[in-house]
């Protein structure tokens, strides 16, 4: 059955492409509903207090950390978006005087602009969100070696050879309106990919890469990041890819209501749950990773009903 054009940019495949029913099913859920739709390898989790909720993200940071040794270092791959944690976790290890010299970071993405990762001084740079916000924060004495801090470029391959033979405990992010994790968007509906989306088999071959952005993510990040100035954002993005996705021993995404919507949190948790992996909404193929955890901030997660504004 051919699938419908996508409501959002035809010349893309996103989750307007998905059956009916299941779009009905996921706008119908309670919170109570998503609640019970735990199951074997999918945990959800509800905050009743943004206080709660940030300082479990942050500590997911420390608590990877504190299990790293000489021998047998162990890391977290991190976002920014959210960042509401990142302050929180060097606040945490400068208090309780936490030392995570055998730590190792890894951020998932980073922009791309005339083929090259922008520069650590970019005013909309990541890796310069996370030094500023964290690692600079945290006392000399206490913090990884900056040859354990790794943020992926243009050309991946350092970045992709950083993961070789050092454990992921945690992969955290958030979601993207487009229901990305990273910046694994979905594709453009060209090529092989014009009459059907990627497989799901097919999407988690997909490595550290440069991605074009669906044009969803270009505007959720002019509005999030820049004032809604569209021009001042990238097209293209370098990205952590499924293929180190499924290195991670946990995959832990936070929902604080800030970044997609009470529809789009819906969607993703119900098509997880019931084991419905589509890359036209990729955040779904995390059905098919053995270890994943959704945190929610309860009173952000609101209902699907028509409300004229």
């Amino acid at each position: 059955m051919t699938r419908p054009l996508s409501k959002i940019a035809p010349e893309w495949w996103d989750y307007t492409t998905l059956d009916k029913e299941i779009l009905s099913d996921a706008a119908g859920l309670t919170v109570e509903a998503m609640q019970g739709l735990s199951r074997e390898g999918f945990k959800v989790v509800m905050y009743d207090t943004l206080e709660d909720f940030y300082l479990a993200e942050a500590l997911e940071y420390v608590e990877a950390w504190r299990q790293a040794t000489d021998s047998q270092p162990v890391g977290i791959c991190g976002p920014i978006g959210p960042t509401e944690q990142l302050p929180l976790v060097a606040r945490l290890i400068n208090s309780l005087g936490i030392n995570v010299r055998n730590g190792v970071f890894w951020g998932m993405d980073e922009w791309v602009l005339d083929g090259k990762e922008v520069p650590i001084d970019h005013p909309l740079s990541f890796a310069k969100a996370d030094m500023d916000m964290c690692f600079n924060r945290i006392n000399p004495e206490l913090v990884m070696p900056r040859e354990n801090i790794h943020f992926p470029a243009a050309d991946p391959t350092d970045f992709i050879r950083s993961w070789e033979g050092v454990r992921c405990a945690v992969m955290q992010g958030g979601q993207g309106d487009i229901k990305h994790w990273a910046f694994n968007d979905p594709l453009k509906r060209e090529g092989a990919y014009k009459d059907r989306p990627p497989t799901p088999e097919e999407y988690m071959q997909l490595n550290t890469r440069v991605v074009d952005l669906h044009p969803v993510t270009i505007m959720q990040n002019a509005r999030t990041s820049g004032g809604g100035q569209l021009d001042l954002v990238p097209s293209q993005a370098v990205t952590v890819g499924p293929v180190q996705t499924w290195q991670a021993e946990k995959v832990s995404i936070w929902h604080a209501g800030t970044h997609d919507n009470a529809f789009g949190m819906r969607l993703t948790t119900l098509m997880i749950a019931k084991k419905i992996a589509d890359s036209s909404c990729p955040m779904s193929l995390l059905a098919l990773h053995p270890n994943v955890q959704f945190s929610f901030y309860r009173p952000a997660v609101g209902s699907v009903d028509v409300e004229m504004h």
